[in-house]
């Protein structure tokens, strides 16, 4: 996080000061607040708050004063992904990394590589080796040791594997990866390659639905457990926490502390709280957007309750409603349109910013000594 880091008293007194000055713009329902004029998030806490962003919106200077105010940490949302950088002859395309990872440099933000390896990716420049055991690793570390190397001493972490854990949990995924160098191999193999490309970078592996899906968590804490005994450099464990308002009260911490309990750093990795998602034939709106504030604020409790070295980063994928993947015509073809975010489409922040907060402040004070 850049900049000082504010004493207790002055972020209690900020934050405290957000229900008065909503006075009289609260939405309809009296429990949710519209923040006006909230202080920056990456004030509120002592550890890193990020952001999933994309070039093309880096050039809006509203997008990127809104972004810049409220984040320490950026996260390309697709363009450091093996999509964008591998083309199909082999060759390498930084140059839509580069910018994001120039514009955080010149607005001192931390850099957060995503992803190395991912399961959904079959890029045409690796199908020539597949089946070529040992060529098909050479042609892996070559890739993960130019990306991680260009980036070494500014990224201050990498997702190196991305949703490796079967959607139900049942075993590991079968992917053109574990193909070749099997379901555990690869894994290992890839972390391997990261720590030789930057020695000193923590290294996460990172997956989605462990808040919802118990099986899945177990699954996911099995492999980690198992990578661990093997020695592979693993330094950090991201949970996405794409969840919706349907995911009952207690489940969040539940994770969390799973989670935690191999003492390794957490990051929140890719947050939003989709209120279509969790849509029932009964649920009005308003029923929604309580949900989703009791949810954002059960996030924020939980993170800020862990150790202080077990709090990597708070990310939440997207800065606007309009800028979430949920508005995507694959994901919602239809209104209503979700709002998963913490700023409206004007990027104004909403009720579940003050939640969000809250839960930030008041569980990190705790643990943080009076000044």
């Amino acid at each position: 996080m850049t900049g000082a880091t504010p004493s207790r008293r002055t972020i209690i007194s900020g934050f405290a000061a957000l229900p008065m000055a909503a006075c009289g713009q609260k939405s309809k329902s009296q429990d949710l607040p519209t923040p006006v004029d909230p202080p920056p998030l990456k004030s509120l806490a002592p550890f890193p708050f990020g952001c999933a962003v994309s070039v093309e919106r880096l050039s809006d200077p509203v997008y990127s004063a809104l972004l810049t105010r409220n984040f320490s940490q950026l996260t390309a949302e697709w363009e450091m992904k093996m999509e964008y950088i591998l083309q199909d002859d082999g060759s390498f395309r930084f140059d839509r990394p580069d910018r994001i990872a120039a514009f955080a440099r010149d607005n001192r933000m931390r850099l957060f590589g995503h992803t190395l390896v991912w399961y959904a990716q079959d890029p045409a420049a690796f199908r020539p080796f597949d089946g070529r055991g040992p060529v098909f690793a050479g042609a892996l570390r070559n890739y993960i040791l130019a990306v991680v190397g260009r980036y070494r001493g500014q990224a201050v972490g990498w997702d190196v594997v991305n949703e490796p854990v079967a959607e139900q949990g049942d075993g590991l995924r079968d992917c053109l990866w574990s193909r070749n160098l099997g379901q555990v191999d690869y894994i290992r193999r890839a972390f391997d390659y990261a720590r030789e490309a930057d020695p000193e970078v923590p290294l996460l592996i990172n997956d989605y639905n462990l808040e919802s899906l118990p099986a899945k968590r177990s699954q996911f804490m099995r492999l980690v457990e198992t990578l661990l005994k093997s020695g592979t450099p693993l330094g950090g464990i991201g949970t996405q926490s794409h969840i919706d308002v349907s995911l009952p009260a207690g489940a969040i911490g539940r994770s969390m502390r799973d989670l935690a309990s191999f003492g390794l750093p957490i990051h929140i990795s890719e947050l939003d709280i989709s209120l279509n998602r969790g849509r029932g034939p009964l649920s009005s709106d308003e029923q929604l957007r309580v949900r989703q504030v009791r949810l954002a604020k059960e996030m924020a409790e939980a993170f800020a309750a862990l150790p202080p070295a077990q709090r990597f980063a708070f990310t939440t994928w997207g800065l606007r409603d309009k800028d979430s993947w949920l508005r995507g015509p694959k994901e919602n073809p239809t209104p209503p349109w979700d709002a998963p975010l913490l700023f409206d489409d004007d990027g104004r922040a909403k009720p579940v910013f003050s939640a969000q907060a809250e839960g930030l402040t008041a569980s990190a004070a705790l643990r943080r000594p009076s000044a």
